[in-house]
């Protein structure tokens, strides 16, 4: 079994408040779900910054890692959502 973790940091411009800012986490959490892995955020006050940490288990490297590449592009595609940061942890 091979268990990998993304970490990605998100700037988000035009979160002008909270509820700005979970209703565009909300919306790519539900887009994440296609590719069965576990989504959970981290919880903090500001409005324009989040990280989230995705956690998919599988028996191939290659898949895992085509996995998150795919993950990544959902998010970017998301016009209201920068990538600050992406980190890959395989466990």
């Amino acid at each position: 079994m091979i268990v990998g973790l993304l970490t990605i940091e998100l700037f988000l411009p035009e979160a002008n408040s909270l509820k700005t800012k979970r209703y565009a986490i909300r919306s790519i959490k539900d887009k994440l779900k296609k590719f069965n892995v576990s989504v959970g955020e981290q919880p903090n006050n500001l409005w324009q910054r989040t990280t989230l940490a995705i956690a998919c288990v599988t028996t191939d490297t290659p898949h895992l890692y085509s996995t998150f590449e795919k993950v990544k592009q959902v998010v970017t595609s998301n016009s209201s959502v920068e990538i600050l940061r992406a980190d890959i942890d395989i466990l």
